[in-house]
């Protein structure tokens, strides 16, 4: 055979000098000397030859490329400035950049440091097009048309990982495209348009997946393939993030710039549940993956398995983002696209954590959803494992291993029973290490109430309208210093602390943001934490038992315990003279 067996166009393209030496896999020597006797390959057939290149010569390379490209697309830019400025400049730049970089990435024996220059001249073109097509054509006829060109650039350039990467640029423009107007992320309505648009995108990824599997392409099923994998982490991408937060990333992320992250996502958590025709469909998706996995794989067609999958169908049903990504799950494993399948897997994951944040369900009838979901999963799994064991026993029990199954079982050098064993270890030190961080964080925040010192911080006004909303209250304190001082900063790696002085009951007056001066005395110091684009004291809001709102309409104080560090945590509200409620 003189190309791959798996058709990815992986060879000597885009090389110079000598291949280095080939190297073939264990394994698949294993197979082609398994199916030569059998007639299912010629006698000729051998491995095809790995003349791939040492990612760490490709990674250094490809820095010094980027670091040269930098100065020559500047000389270019001032050329060619001009020409941008004119109605058809944009189409012109763009299309001698692209077509100029596309020539060298197809060009058999170029340079590795000229074939890594090709790369950003390719994003620059992309880019002087999208000025002139999102000009002439507005933001979706523009995003359209450019992820039009970067299908066609996909179609014809070798690399496969560059063509993942177009299949995600091709997928994000898309779905820009066919979100009606409101494609800035927006609450509301922008939401919805963004889980139709995600979905309208599912629609043709399945069609791609449909044509692979039946054979159709030809030539250019490698280039689908690569294209339909680059779609495909999108997807899991764009349907994990309209999902909004997940369970205790935000507060794990801190005060830089991954917690800002985190905290954007998390304002879309509280209107992200969907209305009713979402739910039904995304029950509906997950009930199809369902139904694909039975199909592919008729193991699955016992009573625990068919039970776990009623389970996920009903989750997806809380969830309106979780059906798609079931269906991509079941898709991707049961077709062999295992990296595929697991980024499905960690979307999933992703989503069943978001939906604790939906403040349309109380918070203890959401844990006790998910724990009894979880558990029921668990109890499903003992079954299925009880169900195998006894097959295996009875197998084993009627006749002795085959020679064959002897050899195998020697020739994958780990017996059964050890891997179950060392399974079993493996899911004890999960539960062991889940519970000691859970526990260390819980021992932490005892610690902080039994020593930290009682400060008591006035509630400064709230909107009337927002000051109950469902099960929690809404929380204000009058930081000193302007708007604008306490935006600033809000990506810097430490957070900024409040002098404050206590009077002698324990009320605290907010004084001035530290600056890095010595205290005065009497002065303390409280750590304050981003909210929505601003600082406050540890939380925004108080949550509480539903039906006591009358409870804590009456508070006038945070009570607050502060260690000698500045760490400070809400322990509860007071009234007007400081009693508790």
């Amino acid at each position: 055979m003189n190309a791959p067996l798996d058709g990815s166009g992986a060879g000597t393209e885009g090389g110079a000098g000598p291949a280095p030496e080939s190297v073939v896999d264990p394994r698949l020597e294993g197979v082609l000397q398994a199916a030569r006797p059998q007639g299912l390959l010629p006698a000729h057939a051998q491995a095809p030859e790995d003349a791939s290149r040492p990612w760490p010569v490709v990674l250094l390379t490809a820095l010094g490329a980027w670091l040269a490209a930098l100065p020559l697309l500047g000389v270019v830019g001032m050329l060619l400035g001009d020409l941008m400025n004119r109605s058809a400049g944009p189409y012109i730049v763009g299309a001698l950049l692209l077509t100029g970089a596309v020539v060298v990435l197809r060009s058999r024996g170029v340079a590795l440091f000229v074939e890594q220059l090709a790369l950003p001249v390719l994003l620059v073109g992309a880019g002087a097009l999208g000025v002139g097509l999102f000009r002439d054509a507005g933001v979706g006829g523009g995003a359209a048309l450019l992820g039009c060109v970067a299908l066609a650039v996909a179609r014809v350039v070798p690399a496969a990982w560059l063509r993942v990467l177009l299949g995600v640029a091709v997928a994000v423009l898309w779905a820009v495209a066919v979100t009606p107007q409101r494609w800035d992320l927006g609450p509301g309505a922008s939401l919805q348009a963004w889980w139709v648009s995600w979905h309208l995108l599912l629609v043709v990824w399945l069609g791609a997946t449909v044509a692979l599997q039946r054979g159709q392409g030809g030539r250019a099923a490698a280039a689908l393939e690569s294209l339909a994998a680059g779609a495909g982490l999108a997807l899991l991408v764009g349907l994990a993030l309209w999902s909004g937060m997940t369970f205790l990333v935000a507060g794990t992320l801190g005060g830089g710039p991954g917690a800002e992250i985190g905290r954007e996502l998390g304002w879309r958590s509280a209107t992200s549940a969907g209305g009713l025709g979402m739910q039904v469909l995304s029950a509906l998706l997950a009930a199809v993956g369902g139904g694909v996995a039975v199909r592919r794989w008729p193991g699955l067609r016992q009573p625990p398995y068919l039970g776990a999958a009623g389970v996920l169908v009903a989750l997806a049903a809380l969830m309106p983002s979780l059906g798609a990504t079931l269906l991509l799950l079941a898709l991707t494993v049961t077709s062999g696209r295992h990296r595929l399948a697991g980024a499905a897997a960690l979307s999933a994951a992703w989503i069943v954590g978001a939906f604790y944040y939906q403040l349309a369900w109380p918070l203890g009838h959401k844990a006790l959803m998910l724990a009894g979901a979880g558990a029921l999963l668990a109890m499903l799994a003992g079954w299925a494992m009880a169900k195998r064991r006894g097959v295996e026993e009875a197998a084993a029990s009627a006749a002795p291993p085959s020679p064959v199954a002897s050899a195998a079982s020697e020739g994958a050098g780990v017996p059964a029973a050890p891997v179950a064993r060392w399974a079993r270890a493996g899911i004890a030190l999960s539960l062991i290490a889940i519970l000691a961080v859970a526990n260390l964080g819980i021992r932490a925040k005892e610690a902080l109430i039994r020593d930290g010192q009682p400060v008591f911080v006035e509630l400064a006004p709230v909107d009337p309208r927002s000051l109950m909303q469902g099960d929690f209250m809404r929380l204000n304190f009058d930081i000193p210093g302007e708007p604008e001082e306490r935006r600033t900063g809000l990506l810097r790696r430490q957070r900024p602390h409040v002098v404050a002085v206590r009077d002698e009951r324990g009320v605290a007056r907010l004084l001035r943001i530290a600056d890095g001066q010595p205290l005065a005395a009497g002065e303390m110091q409280i750590e304050l934490t981003p909210k929505d684009g601003r600082w406050t004291l540890v939380s925004d809001a108080w949550f509480f038992a539903e039906g006591q709102a009358q409870r804590w309409e009456k508070a006038k104080y945070g009570e607050f315990r502060v260690d000698a560090e500045g760490r400070a945590l809400l322990v509860g509200l007071r009234g007007a003279a400081l009693e508790a409620l």
